[in-house]
This record gives C-alpha cells, sequence and structure tokens, in this order.
C-alpha cells in the first residue's frame, strides 16, 4: 500500500493535479485539459528522471563489501557454534583424544581395554539432508577400587577443559563432560564392575567420514592374544581387531588387540595346559588352585605370577608390557591385550 502511494504522490508531483473544472472538463494543474480546435501542445525536452544521490550508491556498495569481508573472517576465524559446522571427519581427531585423555583420568593401575570405532549412518541433520555418528569407547577396571569411586577419580583427573562431572540419575551415577566441538563424553558402571566410558560426536554431516588408519607396531598385542586363545584350547572367530588411540601426551599410541572366542562348542579335553612362564613343573599363584576354573587354571600358567585380576567375569595378567584379559563374562567371551602408553 505504501508503494502505490509514493507512487501516486511522485505521479501527481511531477504533472500536477487532475481537477474537474467549472464546465465539467477535466483540468490539469488549474488549466482546462479540453483541448482546442486548432491549438498545438508546445513541444520541447522531456524532464530527465531524477536517480538515485550519487553518495547513497557509494555507500550500499560499501556496505556490502564490509558484509562479505566479515562473512569470510567468521568462516576463517570463528568457531563453530553449532554441531551441524563440523563433520565426523574434522572431529574423529577430538573422539580419539577424548578416549586418550580418558584412559590417563583412570590411572596407570587401571586394566584398559578399547573397543573398536563404530559410526553410524542415517540419521537426519536437517529434513532434508542425512548424516551420521561417531562413538568410541574404553572399557577400565581398577582392581580393589569401586567403580562409582573411579567414575569420581576420572571426573576429577580430566583436563579442566572437559568441565567434567558426576550426576546421579535413577540408573545411578554418571559421568558428564564437553570434549570440544560439541563432542559428549559419558561414563557409566557396567554389570561386570568395570566403567565404560564413551566420546561421542552426536548426528552431524559425514563429510569425507571417520579415517581410521591402520594399527602398526601391535605385534606384542597380537602374539598375546593368540597365546591366551590357545591355552584356553578355543579358536578366534576372526583375526583380531587392531585399537589404537593417541596418548595425551602426543607420543605414542595406545593399542588393544581384541579377539572374540568362537561360539561353537569347547573341545572335549577343556583347556590346553598352557606351559609356566617359569619353566616346566612349576605353577603359578591361581594355576590348580582349589576352586579355581579351568580357564583360570590354563591362564595362570601363562601369567606367571604376574595375575591382577582373577574373578568370574575377567582373567587377567601381565607379560611385558602388554596387559591381557580374558572377559570369561562376555557372550561370547572375549581376549584383549592392551599396551600402555610409552
Amino acid at each position: 500500500m505504501a508503494y502505490f502511494l509514493c507512487v501516486a504522490w511522485r505521479i501527481s508531483s511531477r504533472h500536477g493535479s487532475l481537477d474537474r473544472g467549472r464546465n465539467g472538463a477535466w483540468e490539469h494543474g488549474g488549466v482546462n485539459s479540453a483541448v482546442q480546435t486548432g491549438y498545438v501542445p508546445p513541444s520541447g525536452p522531456s524532464r530527465p528522471e531524477r536517480g538515485l544521490p550519487r553518495w547513497l550508491v557509494v555507500a550500499t556498495v560499501l556496505w556490502a563489501l564490509l558484509l562479505t569481508a566479515l562473512t569470510w573472517l567468521s568462516v576463517r576465524e570463528d568457531g563453530p557454534t553449532v554441531r551441524e559446522q563440523r563433520t565426523l571427519a574434522e572431529a574423529g581427531p577430538v573422539v580419539d583424544r577424548a578416549i586418550g585423555d580418558l584412559v590417563a583420568a583412570a590411572g596407570p593401575d587401571a586394566l584398559v581395554a578399547l573397543e573398536p570405532a563404530r559410526v553410524e549412518r542415517g540419521c537426519r541433520v536437517t529434513p532434508f539432508s542425512d548424516g551420521g555418528t561417531l562413538e568410541r569407547a574404553v572399557t577400565v577396571r581398577v582392581v580393589g577400587v569401586e567403580p562409582d569411586d573411579l567414575l569420581d577419580r576420572v571426573a576429577g583427573t580430566l583436563p579442566d577443559r572437559y568441565d567434567a562431572g558426576v550426576i546421579l540419575t535413577r540408573e545411578g551415577p554418571r559421568l558428564r563432560a564437553d570434549a570440544g566441538e560439541f563432542v559428549t563424553v559419558r561414563g557409566r558402571r557396567t554389570e561386570d564392575g568395570a566403567l565404560r566410558l564413551t566420546a561421542d560426536t552426536g548426528c552431524r554431516p559425514v563429510g569425507d567420514g571417520y579415517p581410521s588408519a591402520p594399527v602398526t607396531g601391535a605385534e606384542a598385542e597380537v602374539a598375546a592374544v593368540g597365546a591366551a586363545l590357545r591355552a584356553l584350547g578355543r579358536p578366534a572367530a576372526d583375526q583380531p581387531d587392531l585399537v589404537a588411540v593417541p596418548c595425551p601426551d602426543g607420543d605414542g599410541l595406545l593399542r588393544t588387540a581384541r579377539a572374540t572366542v568362537d561360539a561353537g562348542p569347547p573341545p572335549a579335553g577343556g583347556p590346553e595346559p598352557a606351559p609356566s612362564a617359569g619353566g616346566p613343573g612349576t605353577a603359578s599363584p591361581s594355576a590348580g588352585g582349589p576352586g579355581a576354573s579351568p580357564e583360570a587354571a590354563a591362564l595362570g600358567a601363562l601369567a606367571g605370577g604376574s595375575v591382577v585380576a582373577d574373578t568370574a567375569d575377567v582373567y587377567a595378567y601381565r607379560v611385558g608390557s602388554v596387559t591381557v584379559q580374558a572377559h570369561l563374562g562376555d557372550d561370547p567371551p572375549t581376549v584383549t591385550a592392551t599396551s600402555g602408553c610409552r
């Protein structure tokens, strides 16, 4: 409406007003508009149209250039303000670093087992675009330390930038922390008395995907898993999965070799007797003791006195710098071998 009023005002200001004269004819600007016979309207150059002021054009161009420069600087320098501004490829290193920090926060006496990264696609970033989620996890336990106390230790030891804390929920204590770049850290107690600590990206654009570089230098871990499987008399369902995360100080990798025990029936003779680390005829403290399970007896011979956990759910021992865990309570059972940062 304002536009049409403005147009009408400009027409009236340029050409004058149209009024009806006394004789009934329309008058233009107070002049009778009736054309008289033999009258020729004067001719001359038309009045030029007035354009926009030059200063207004210059100001508009400068303002557009300023907005373009500010937008470019914001995209280049400013951090993300929403999760959708970072892809899985960009958030992957943040997730890896968070898992390394969680392991360090658990302490040097923690038994650690990394889990393979899990990428799930198909979530909706917007109603018109698909995305994916990335989650990495690690299981930790400390012999003689209650899981809830270990959860408090992790929350209190993480760097301040995580703003970590333990909250009470209906399901029990839960760790909550922020790794940055909209990566969420969580932690909870598992049924077998360990902690499962995770770092996940939430739904975001996939981009180039999560770069999973091949793990090298894990010969000791793979050998330890193979020896444990032979002692148990149970072959692996597949080749061991190799998982690694960078150490918090950036020097070296934390590696885990993980194998799932074949779900088939155990051999008729039970676990194979493993040679004791102390030579023939030398028994470890957990091998053959009263009430020891056949699995504990077989693995105890490999442990050679370095048993660090012997429960119904897990049997753990150290071989050099590698910690071996037989998760007998899992279904199916798994065997892991992890080397710490060195």
